[in-house]
């Protein structure tokens, strides 16, 4: 059958019905993951349009996926998180969501005085299992919104559930009718998608769902979960592995509108951020993510990289305040005592940092030509150099001018004495055999008692 297509706005054809395949052994794409060996991206080279949405957003795992690989947040360090993701989503809430655990008295104490703050974003969501034990725990809560396990690989259903499809997605959307009973919006959490029979049980599924979407008005809404990070965005890449493949086919084959798409990575190959970006462009309104990009294993997708992919695609912040990144950073390292690797884009100490002295040089004379953008302007935290045996005059320069906040016409330049002195200094440091780098506090003092000081009043 051809209809004429609304979203498309394009005839096209709709004779495609994906029916559940009930089989009696797991399909775990052995092919692919060999599991002895580095996993396979293989490639068909079946292409997709892109289809982004008019609106775009950000939600948060920071409270449930984000502390299942680090020691529990207390209270107070939730509420002052959930206040800095207040503040960076800014005046049109582009950190949208939060999901929270609910299975301690400690978690429900933290959502309850989030909530209290009266927020509209980020709205305040939980996180269930398929069972009735856990509906129990969200059923009183007066949230609108919780998401559900349920687990969509055959690695999972056979090997974990031990079920068979049927009885899974007989499981899982009885759990579903119940929350919709219930008045709450359910978002359905699709497990490991990208080890998952797509259109053998992905599809057959979600039709399913949107179907209980339709009848009762409840927007569910679909977290295509990329649990272990084997999500791949290349174009032509085959499925499971493919980005702008599941995108599409949850859309085109299942009928998830934008709205109710959205996206769940990993990092485990370096890639969470660049999927997150590439569900955006092929249709999901929304990525799900963590502060510093904290979960399991290796990650999930970094918020504060994309709240900068946002600003990138959309050519404007939108409200978002960049500068709030800078203050999550600061929080983590000085209340969490949590350690940044210093080169984590954004937030780490040297990420905008440059050691070598010809870079120094260039920052010298202009910043752009070295620097990302203008991090002082966006971040809050000014570009700068590391000092070593390899900064040169300018490195030492540009430290002193950036370190003592200098400007016009009392900024030092690398003929100055002070310059040389010093760099006289930092050479003996290294002829001695020092091998690491000259903290801000060693410069500083070597820089107390001489006459320099009379500059910087």
């Amino acid at each position: 059958m051809i209809i004429y297509d609304k979203r498309t706005n394009l005839l096209e054809q709709h004779d495609y019905h994906y029916s559940l395949q009930d089989v009696a052994e797991p399909n775990l794409y052995r092919d692919l993951f060999p599991y002895d060996e580095v996993p396979k991206i293989s490639f068909n080279d079946r292409r997709v349009p892109m289809n982004t949405p008019e609106d775009i957003w950000l939600t948060d795992t920071t409270f449930r996926d984000g502390q299942q690989s680090r020691e529990p947040y207390t209270v107070k360090q939730m509420v002052d998180l959930f206040k800095l993701m207040h503040r960076l989503g800014g005046e049109n809430g582009l950190v949208r969501q939060t999901e929270f655990f609910v299975y301690g008295k400690k978690d429900r104490e933290a959502l309850e005085k989030c909530r209290e703050l009266g927020y509209r974003y980020p709205e305040i969501t939980t996180w269930i299992r398929a069972n009735p034990d856990d509906f129990g725990l969200v059923k009183d809560l007066g949230l609108k919104e919780t998401g559900i396990l349920v687990s969509c690989s055959d690695y999972h259903i056979f090997n974990k559930l031990k079920m068979k499809r049927p009885q899974a997605m007989a499981l899982y959307l009885k759990t579903v009718e119940n929350v919709i009973s219930a008045g709450l919006i359910p978002r359905c959490h699709l497990e490991d998608i990208t080890r998952a029979d797509f259109y053998g049980f992905v599809v057959p599924f979600v039709n399913e769902l949107m179907r209980l979407s339709d009848e009762s008005g409840i927007p569910v809404k679909i977290r295509a979960c990329d649990t272990m990070g084997y999500g791949v965005p290349y174009p032509g890449v085959a499925l499971p592995r493919s980005v702008p493949g599941i995108i599409y086919g949850l859309k085109h084959y299942a009928g998830v509108p934008s709205q109710q798409l959205e996206w769940h990575g990993h990092n485990d190959f370096n890639k969470a951020v660049v999927n997150a970006a590439v569900a955006w462009l092929y249709g999901a309104s929304a990525v799900n993510c963590s502060l510093l990009g904290i979960g399991e294993r290796t990650g999930n997708i970094p918020l504060e990289s994309m709240a900068i992919e946002y600003a990138s695609l959309r050519g404007t912040a939108s409200g978002m305040d960049l500068s709030a990144i800078t203050d999550i950073a600061d929080y983590y390292k000085k209340e969490l005592n949590y350690p940044i690797p210093p080169m984590t884009p954004f937030v780490g100490n040297d990420f905008n940092v440059t050691r070598a002295g010809i870079h120094a040089d260039g920052l010298l004379k202009d910043e752009e030509i070295y620097s990302i953008f203008n991090t002082e302007k966006l971040l809050n935290k000014p570009a700068s150099v590391s000092v070593s045996n390899m900064s040169g005059l300018s490195g030492i320069a540009f430290w002193i001018n950036r370190y003592y906040r200098l400007e016009g016409p009392n900024c030092v330049s690398k003929t100055d004495k002070i310059v040389t002195d010093l760099k006289e200094w930092v050479d003996e440091q290294y002829r001695q055999g020092r091998v690491t780098a000259i903290s801000d506090k060693e410069l500083a003092q070597r820089l107390k008692n001489c006459s320099f000081n009379n500059r910087i009043g």
